[in-house]
């Protein structure tokens, strides 16, 4: 049997590591680049991210669908196209706000007195900018899951979906990983050597992978029954869920263009609301995204905030890259852990994603000690966060794969951009609730109190008991409106 549908793991995984070291770039470039330039206070920058994550969430509903539309391999070309661009176009926003606001150039902006009408002029301009910059990123990101989850229903059977899943999903670790020993150090370089603030080119480089992928994606990848790479026995061993009709008919269905056949029965966008299995996937992306991403755009703050560690330095550089390194190590197991319950309990694959899911999202909840721990040791924070991210992202392998397990692929990529929606619109409240937190209580100081911290602090410790609990509140739910397994048919 030929393994070429490991290759089509490498392509994913290498992909997701792009989207999230484009996601990236901002977090570990803003406080320490970015702020000073334009003079950024958390609420700007909490504003940027939620505005992001809302324009991510609007986009993941169509993205879907235009997926399943558009077919796999077009779909993805089109989104890593988007997002590579728009990754780069956040460059010349300091070259903009310059020129808008009439300096001569990004040091005389530096140089104007905080607080100032001119400093405001300054901060608002360039917020306008950024957003611009961050909705084309998202438009493009936005169809980086729905085409990944898609890719891995038509090469997988269901028993190996999470693992397949957890490997392509740990990209986002891995580039979560390689972003603070890369990111802040090209920044630094450039900008030592005089090449606008250093963070302009660390956009633009890492934006530049994405063409690089696009190029590997148009040669190696096809449908599996297509593909002169992947042979008999590999070909039924991914089909040996279906019935030789089933897989009759969705052969049929990839000639679109050419008329051959009878197209596969597809469900409606609206139609997959009514469902609760929808609405399932719905509960678990909306309550659980947002924490992701407030430990991915907020952990470099975090650290330069409460424990004076720059992502620039060799401190801040180690405590992130520990915290990724945990993150990716533990969570690939989390896609292994169901797989074990289907092959050697006997569990159907949706039961032993239930069990495993319920298992994980106990892994967040150490989250509530990681500002308490902060004052032992910097460390603290650093290897819980990590342990909270890899339950995260075996959570997420797993939540991903129940799609699969539940409804046709013709439908996977449109119930992918729909949870991805509910996603990013959980995400958008953590975003934009925390800058605003995080700016109040520091203005506030000894005024702000929660569970003994005061101040910015206490700000944290506010935000780390909600990203704690959120993954049982999740799964209790889910499993609510969805007992047992039960598959839905076109």
């Amino acid at each position: 049997m030929t393994n070429w549908r490991w290759w089509m793991v490498v392509l994913l995984f290498v992909a997701t590591t792009v989207n999230y070291l484009d996601r990236q770039v901002l977090s570990l470039t803003w406080k320490d680049f970015i702020a000073p330039e334009f003079h950024w206070t958390d609420n700007d920058y909490g504003t940027i991210t939620a505005v992001f994550s809302i324009i991510y969430a609007v986009c993941m509903l169509f993205a879907g669908k235009f997926v399943d539309w558009m077919g796999t391999k077009k779909g993805y070309l089109w989104s890593i196209g988007i997002w590579s661009t728009g990754a780069c176009l956040h460059a010349v926003c300091g070259w903009l706000t310059v020129h808008i606001e009439g300096f001569e150039n990004a040091a005389a902006m530096t140089a104007v007195e905080a607080g100032s009408a001119a400093a405001l002029g300054i901060a608002s301009t360039s917020v306008w900018l950024f957003l611009a910059a961050r909705c084309i990123l998202a438009l493009g990101e936005a169809g980086n899951f729905p085409a990944a989850i898609k890719v891995t229903a038509e090469y997988f059977p269901k028993k190996d979906r999470a693992f397949a899943t957890s490997i392509f999903n740990s990209g986002a670790s891995i580039g979560a990983l390689i972003a603070p020993a890369t990111i802040p150090v090209l920044a630094q370089f450039f900008k030592d050597r005089g090449v606008g603030g250093g963070w302009e080119m660390a956009f633009v480089i890492i934006g530049a992978l994405g063409y690089v992928w696009m190029a590997f994606w148009v040669f190696m990848y096809n449908k599996p029954e297509k593909s002169k790479y992947v042979n008999k026995a590999e070909l039924e061993y991914i089909n040996q869920d279906y019935t030789e009709e089933e897989i009759a008919a969705a052969s049929s269905a990839e000639d679109k263009n050419g008329g051959k056949g009878k197209k596969e029965k597809s469900i409606s966008l609206w139609k997959c609301f009514t469902y609760r299995q929808t609405w399932s996937f719905i509960v678990g992306k909306f309550f659980t995204d947002g924490v992701w991403w407030f430990y991915l755009f907020w952990a470099p703050a975090y650290f330069s905030d409460q424990y004076g560690y720059a992502s620039s330095s060799g401190m801040g550089i180690a405590l992130i890259t520990t915290l990724y390194a945990i993150v990716t190590v533990l969570s690939i197991f989390g896609g292994y852990l169901p797989k074990l319950f289907v092959e050697k309990r006997g569990m159907n694959p949706y039961n032993g994603r239930m069990l495993a899911m319920l298992i994980f999202a106990f892994l967040p909840l150490p989250a509530l000690l990681a500002q308490s721990a902060g004052q032992i040791s910097v460390w603290w924070p650093a290897i819980i966060i990590g342990l909270a991210g890899a339950g995260h992202q075996a959570w997420s392998a797993n939540l991903f794969s129940t799609i699969g397990d539940m409804f046709p692929k013709s439908a996977i990529s449109t119930i992918t951009g729909i949870g991805g929606m509910a996603g990013g619109i959980g995400s958008f409240f953590i975003q934009k609730g925390a800058g605003a937190l995080f700016t109040y209580s520091e203005k506030a100081g000894e005024a702000f109190h929660f569970l003994g911290f005061e101040g910015k602090p206490a700000g944290y410790m506010i935000v780390f008991c909600g990203c704690a609990v959120a993954y049982l509140i999740a799964w209790t739910i889910m499993k609510t409106l969805v007992p047992k397994y039960r598959k839905i048919e076109a």
